[in-house]
């Protein structure tokens, strides 16, 4: 029974994939590589990343999501059900019980096109659940409970702001920045200041090896490689941590407007309960060193990482998937 329900972390820079009897089984880009003359898929994920900047022109390496949402239908469908198969094989009498996660911005539309594209990649029954929820559920916040419960989500292309309580969200909202808006800052500020033409991976491995939320006591540096945009050679620089914290935190300010203004929507009883409890933190971003400190310091609340917070969206959504009468207010489904 259990081998036949899958959550899916549908996100626009990584998917994951989970199954009751073995858990995470697929922690991929979103990426998909196509043969531009055929049509044809050519890789998914990892394999396809890998080609991104280095496919001969008759192949295109690019995301079928943005911004958290479908852009591409066919290309997304294949993506799932690449990932269906894989964790329940190709050959089987029936058809699973597929649960993912979107952004609370999402329109009706966009919703309605993630579960049409969950259905035609061979799903039974297909059931979404807003990030913010999922993340609760996955940092084992009781969300069911009469009280304020608040979670920013930071994953790659958009940041789920809500407060949840009754297991329903009662003021919510969703940023279209994340991660890959943090990448993108490196790579504008190295282009700006050094002159120098940087890779998505690369822009990637920065923000993860010396992305700084705030300043400590510690100095930390790497070498980054890329191309001169004079002189059109490959270039080598040296890169301090002080360097990008500032380009980092004009996006973090972009996400703490946002939650000031959740919360100014938020009842004033609810916000009682987060002043006590504390903010949980969730997703990808929530690993950049510092961004709690940051965030305790502009909010004045107290900041809670969760553990493992990149995997809490695809945890919270099994956990929704295997509960479906308890938290169905929560969620829309095919049926």
């Amino acid at each position: 029974m259990f081998a036949k329900r899958i959550a899916i972390d549908l996100g626009t820079v990584s998917t994951l994939v989970y199954t009751p009897r073995r858990g995470i089984i697929v922690n991929e880009p979103s990426v998909v590589a196509v043969n531009s003359d055929q049509g044809s898929l050519v890789a998914i994920g990892q394999e396809a990343e890998d080609m991104l900047g280095r496919t001969p022109q008759a192949l295109i390496s690019h995301r079928p999501l943005r911004d958290g949402v479908i852009a591409d239908f066919r290309i997304t469908r294949e993506m799932l059900k690449h990932y269906i198969n894989l964790a329940i094989g190709r050959l089987r009498l029936v058809k699973p019980d597929v649960m993912i996660s979107i952004p609370a911005g999402a329109t009706s539309t966009e919703k309605k096109a993630v579960i049409d594209a969950t259905i035609a990649a061979g799903a039974r029954a297909a059931y979404i659940i807003e990030e913010p929820v999922a993340a609760a559920l996955g940092a084992a916040v009781p969300v069911t409970q009469p009280r304020g419960n608040m979670v920013i989500d930071i994953g790659g292309g958009t940041t789920e702001i809500a407060v949840i309580s009754l297991g329903g969200v009662v003021a919510q909202t969703s940023v279209r920045v994340g991660g890959n808006k943090i990448d993108t800052a490196i790579s504008e500020y190295l282009r700006k200041h050094h002159n120098l033409s940087i890779g998505e991976h690369m822009a990637e491995t920065v923000k993860h090896k010396i992305g700084r939320a705030i300043a400590d006591d510690q100095q930390h540096s790497m070498q980054v490689q890329g191309r001169d945009i004079v002189g059109g050679l490959p270039k080598t620089i040296t890169l301090a941590d002080s360097e990008i914290i500032e380009p980092i935190q004009d996006i973090l300010e972009q996400i703490v407007r946002n939650v000031r203004s959740v919360l100014e929507d938020t009842q004033p009883e609810l916000v009682s309960d987060i002043i006590d409890q504390g903010i949980v933190l969730t997703g990808g971003g929530g690993k950049l060193t510092g961004v709690d400190v940051l965030f305790k310091k502009v909010i004045d609340v107290p900041i809670l990482v969760a553990d493992d917070p990149e995997y809490c969206v695809v945890n919270g959504a099994a956990v929704a998937l295997g509960n479906l009468a308890e938290y169905q207010k929560s969620l829309l489904s095919s049926g």
